[in-house]
């Protein structure tokens, strides 16, 4: 089964005709909210906000582990996440797509593994490609599909939040060789590893990351807004093409 993993800007999907909502519970907490199970044209799927369905979780505090765990439990195999992003590379403008294909990990203090008890054998997981391949290039058909432009690689940075960068440190981030800068891709990402679930992410570019273009002093809230709003419903479109298309590859 495919789960969708919303971020800011994504607390729902208009597209999905829900069956019902269910509440888990996991060995590491509460998710961030209850699973919404639901289809879209005809293909079953688990939706979660991960910031809350009212927003209000943030990035360093929302529950990874039992996020992942939930969706694990409950049948999920291939997680798609998206996530609002600001654009360090030159291409990488408000309102762009991108299918990240690499990820630096920023962040500190956060619940990062499952193999945490005492006594269990130590596990070291392949983290080479931290995305799987097969589901990036799904999104990609998907977006094809409906002719959205996407762009198919990228570097990840992963910062803690919830404060944005400055621009100093998206300077040092560049020099590091990222390409986008976001706070919510790790732990998600090598959770998603341990738990053998197939995850990739959808980077939408919300703004100039600090420093750059508009933002070249100040990053604007205003101007977030005014590129998340028409950028998500593009996203939901490249979305119900995904779903299809995993749907389809899992009929008999």
């Amino acid at each position: 089964m495919l789960a969708i993993i919303g971020g800011t800007g994504l607390t729902q999907l208009a597209n999905l005709t829900i069956t019902h909502r269910q509440v888990a519970r996991t060995p590491y907490g509460e998710p961030s909210g209850a699973l919404t199970f639901g289809e879209i044209n005809g293909h079953g799927i688990i939706f979660l906000a991960r910031h809350g369905y009212g927003q209000t979780i943030p990035p360093h505090k929302v529950n990874y582990q039992a996020n992942i765990w939930a969706l694990k439990q409950h049948g999920v195999t291939h997680i798609a996440s998206v996530a609002s992003v600001g654009g360090i590379h030159p291409d990488l403008v408000p309102g762009t797509l991108v299918v990240p294909d690499q990820i630096i990990d920023y962040t500190h203090g956060r619940a990062t593994t499952f193999f945490n008890d005492d006594g269990q054998s130590v596990e070291h997981i392949d983290f080479t490609e931290p995305y799987c391949s097969q589901l990036r290039l799904n999104i990609m058909k998907a977006a094809a599909s409906i002719h959205e432009p996407c762009i198919d690689h990228g570097v990840y940075a992963c910062v803690q939040g919830p404060r944005l960068e400055t621009a100093a440190e998206i300077n040092r981030l560049e020099r590091d060789g990222a390409d986008m800068v976001g706070m919510t891709g790790m732990p998600e990402a090598c959770l998603a590893r341990e738990l053998e679930l197939c995850y990739a992410a959808i980077g939408v570019v919300s703004n100039y990351a600090a420093g750059r273009g508009s933002s070249k002093t100040a990053i604007q809230a205003n101007e977030i807004k005014d590129a998340l709003t028409p950028a998500m419903t593009r996203v939901r479109l490249v979305l119900e093409q995904l779903v299809a298309l995993h749907g389809a590859s899992n009929t008999p």
